[in-house]
């Protein structure tokens, strides 16, 4: 586990850690980046680069802090990756059940298998989940996710790379939005993030603005129209 610099979060923990790309959204994963420079630095973790790697020796990691803390699972990889057995994935809940002190901020490219293996997972109330949603063409995530019997359900639009009218946020909690980052970005529209957060306000979802993104993110920081907008669920 890791502090995070992530807004949205305190802190990452990765039982396992890889993936693969799926859709227009992983073009530029930051993961991916961060695994190849971590195992060129020998970091026994990410030996196999950004392979999908299972850690059961991470599993002890959350019994043994001491504060509640709010922890983003998986940023270096997708609990819910074919790859991952539905075993292991049992076990990753089982830990976030028997620690309800914590909230554990699950994420998924994958909403089609997170649809399939819901009935078989405990979700206590301290476990968020959340599917990524880029542009309209990822849109039937959402249905996927509203389907799952998480009590508190998020949508990730980062990077937002295309316009997301029309949403439909019956059930959704919370909604997050990003620009990309890096050395080649794709533009985000202010005018995108405009309307998403007009469509939460709407429907009274929390909305949390990441960044602006680019090639120099602090830079372009995270300011909407003179605001930042930091909202959490209030069913949390």
């Amino acid at each position: 586990m890791s502090k995070s610099s992530i807004e949205w979060t305190e802190m990452t923990w990765n039982p396992t850690t890889g993936c693969s790309k799926i859709s227009a959204g992983c073009k530029f994963c930051y993961a991916e980046g961060m695994s190849k420079r971590l195992k060129a630095m020998r970091i026994e973790k990410y030996k196999d680069g950004f392979e999908v790697r299972l850690h059961p020796e991470s599993l002890e990691t959350p019994y043994t802090w001491r504060k509640s803390k709010v922890v983003f699972v998986n940023s270096m990889s997708d609990l819910f990756h074919p790859e991952v057995p539905l075993e292991y994935i049992q076990r990753v809940f089982t830990v976030m059940n028997e620690n309800p002190q914590h909230v554990f901020q699950v994420l998924t490219k994958r909403s089609e298998r997170l649809l399939e293996l819901h009935q078989e997972l405990n979700w206590t109330h301290n476990i968020w989940m959340g599917v990524s949603v880029e542009d309209e063409r990822v849109i039937p995530r959402i249905d996927d996710l509203r389907t799952t019997n998480a009590r508190v359900k998020f949508l990730s639009c980062e990077p937002l790379i295309g316009p997301l009218p029309n949403l439909n946020l019956e059930f959704i909690d919370w909604v997050i939005v990003g620009g990309e980052s890096g050395h080649r970005p794709r533009p985000m529209d202010e005018d995108w993030v405009l309307d998403i957060q007009e469509q939460c306000e709407e429907a009274r979802v929390a909305f949390f603005f990441k960044q602006w993104g680019g090639k120099n993110k602090k830079a372009a920081g995270r300011s909407l129209k003179g605001r930042t907008y930091d909202e959490m669920p209030v069913n949390a």
